[in-house]
């Protein structure tokens, strides 16, 4: 037999009747909404892709006219953002970036709002300027990049960065003239701000020492990295009905907070006596395709600002399985939410109006090509108690000879020399590696012990710190009144002279306390999750405030945190604070934590003891 020669690729320009058939089949896939996922890799990568999903600029959408409205919502009825996304996509808005930066220009109010889908925030009129965000998933980021940051902030901003609660750095202070500049600068060192604002998927985060955690079942950074690059790559995960946040957690020592997210993935453990316990206590006792492994459990609709932590949905999730699921869960949400309310547009009001998971689950599984798998809690070992502060200290990790230094960052503000100072700390202590943390702090992992406590020192001596105690550490502050247009109060301001008359009048508790102090009902430092909390109003005199909540917290010790007092001068904040703390500390009982003695008391009581 004479073998058949080899098909040899057509050259030279489509034909007509290919070009036909191209458009064709392309406005089909467009017009369908179908995917079809087929898997994914351990790292995280689907193998398969969604058939209606394109990286590049898709058509223009219908005129308003041929339009009902968007996702079956009559366009009377449209939110006034709806309207200007469908007016133009915030990805397609490039050549006004461009304009604006020649003409050194601020946008109008749908342009201001379409530039935060490239990271960009006009944030009149605290600031008549522009604030980046970054997207740094799994809170990664190297020395190069850090010292790549800092002579960003110092050439065209105010010489600083402020990390966010979602383990994150924003710039601020850039002249409009600037943006297309920092755009291109932050590209060239590897990352990105595309989608970090607006009604878009925002920082993915994971534990903070995943990889080096001793108690970690796995390291979830390559699902955090997945998903990233997917979101990157896929136009329609943008312009959701509101954002959306996503987080990964190794179920380690370390938590990444996961119960405040729309989505939280944390691992579990099965073993063959927790799934034979299991089987034996439930009606139903096969659980089919359920082996002794590694999985995931996954929380649905935590938004701690409207008072709610993420549920859990019976799924049992397969690490392969993170990316597609999470893929199709944000399309369900993309298709079904509420973009009239703009304050029933998050994840939990779709669960809410639906009466729970069930339908939301069916919806994702018609875009899934494999089943989901379902499975008491009881079927994995129960998630270990998480380390409170384990992000702040030395710590041995699971490589041989090497520990973390996790340091405290003062309302997570660092100018750009502790940057570059910090960057050269960990090349020359580390590997050049850095982690930032949910709770505004960074850590230094892979120190080897004959370095530790001399990194430390370096640490102190930049005006950071390394141990979580009331006086100097767990003060967590949102960007307030000086740099962002919803804050009542200069919050990062207040928080720093709480951290100072802590100092001054040391409360010398035998445990840290975390104090969180909030600008605006949106919650961005969340609150109702700290021991102490407090969001900021405005009061009768026009002084500024706030409304303080007692007894808050994640994890094991989740719970909304009890309003306590009402309109408190901010003047007046550092000394209640430090009454809290004396008052807990000397009516305690022996070992009980701030958390537990705030909840075994009423609210009334609360306010006796600490008004007299």
């Amino acid at each position: 037999m004479v073998p058949s020669a080899p098909v040899q690729p057509p050259t030279g320009p489509f034909s007509s009747d290919q070009k036909e058939y191209l458009q064709g089949f392309m406005a089909g896939v467009l017009a369908s909404g179908q995917y079809a996922y087929v898997g994914a890799t351990a790292s995280g990568q689907l193998t398969g892709s969604p058939a209606a999903s394109a990286t590049g600029n898709l058509a223009a959408p219908p005129a308003l006219s041929e339009v009902e409205g968007g996702f079956g919502t009559p366009f009377a009825d449209l939110s006034k953002p709806e309207r200007w996304k469908h007016e133009q996509n915030g990805l397609d808005v490039w050549e006004k970036l461009v304009a604006h930066a020649a003409a050194d220009k601020f946008p109008d109010e749908p342009d201001t709002f379409r530039f935060k889908f490239h990271g960009l925030f006009h944030v009149a009129p605290a600031q008549d300027s522009f604030m980046m965000r970054l997207r740094i998933p799994a809170g990664e980021i190297t020395s190069h990049q850090l010292r790549g940051l800092a002579g960003l902030a110092d050439e065209i901003g105010n010489g600083a960065t402020d990390i966010t609660t979602r383990a994150n750095l924003q710039l601020r202070e850039l002249p409009p003239r600037s943006i297309v500049r920092a755009l291109t600068r932050v590209q060239e060192l590897g990352l990105t701000s595309r989608g970090s604002g607006a009604d878009n998927i925002r920082n993915v985060t994971a534990t903070p020492t995943s990889g080096f955690d001793r108690d970690e079942l796995i390291d979830v950074r390559p699902y955090a990295h997945g998903l990233h690059h997917y979101i990157l790559n896929h136009r329609d995960l943008y312009g959701l009905p509101r954002k959306f946040n996503i987080a990964f957690d190794s179920g380690g020592a370390v938590s990444s907070a996961v119960d405040t997210n729309d989505i939280g993935f944390f691992a579990v453990r099965v073993t063959e006596k927790s799934l034979s316990d299991c089987r034996a206590g439930s009606p139903n006792p096969a659980f089919p395709g359920i082996e002794p492994g590694i999985y995931f459990r996954c929380e649905l609709g935590g938004i701690t600002g409207h008072k709610d932590f993420a549920r859990d949905t019976g799924l049992l999730l397969r690490p392969a399985e993170l990316v597609p699921v999470a893929a199709a869960m944000v399309r369900v949400f993309r298709e079904h939410g509420d973009r009239t309310d703009r304050k029933k547009a998050r994840l939990k009001y779709l669960l809410e109006k639906w009466g729970g998971f069930p339908r939301f689950l069916e919806e994702t599984q018609k875009k899934l090509a494999f089943p989901l798998l379902f499975a008491p809690r009881t079927c994995a070992e129960p998630r270990r108690p998480v380390l409170k502060h384990g992000h702040l200290g030395v710590y041995k990790q699971t490589q041989p000879g090497l520990n973390y230094v996790g340091l405290g960052v003062p309302v997570g503000r660092m100018n750009a020399q502790q940057m570059r100072r910090l960057s050269d700390l960990a090349d020359h202590y580390g590997q050049g590696e850095l982690r930032l943390t949910v709770w505004q702090s960074v850590i230094i992992p892979h120190v080897p012990d004959a370095f530790t406590a001399t990194l430390v020192r370096a640490v102190h001596r930049l005006g950071f710190f390394t141990e979580a105690h009331a006086a100097a550490g767990c003060v967590i502050a949102c960007t307030g009144s000086k740099g962002c247009k919803y804050a009542a109060a200069d919050t990062k301001g207040h928080a720093r002279a709480v951290m100072a008359h802590l100092r001054k009048n040391d409360p010398a508790l035998d445990q840290p306390v975390n104090i969180h102090l909030t600008g605006c009902n949106h919650s961005c430092a969340q609150h109702y999750c700290g021991d102490i909390g407090g969001i900021a109003t405005k009061l009768a005199d026009g002084r500024e405030g706030y409304h303080v909540v007692l007894g808050g917290g994640m994890d094991h010790e989740q719970g909304i945190a009890r309003e306590i007092f009402r309109g408190i001068a901010a003047d007046e904040l550092p000394a209640l604070t430090e009454k809290v703390l004396v008052t807990y500390r000397t009516r305690c009982t022996p070992g009980e934590s701030f958390v537990q003695w705030t909840r075994r008391h009423s609210v009334k009581e609360l306010q006796e003891m600490l008004s007299s």
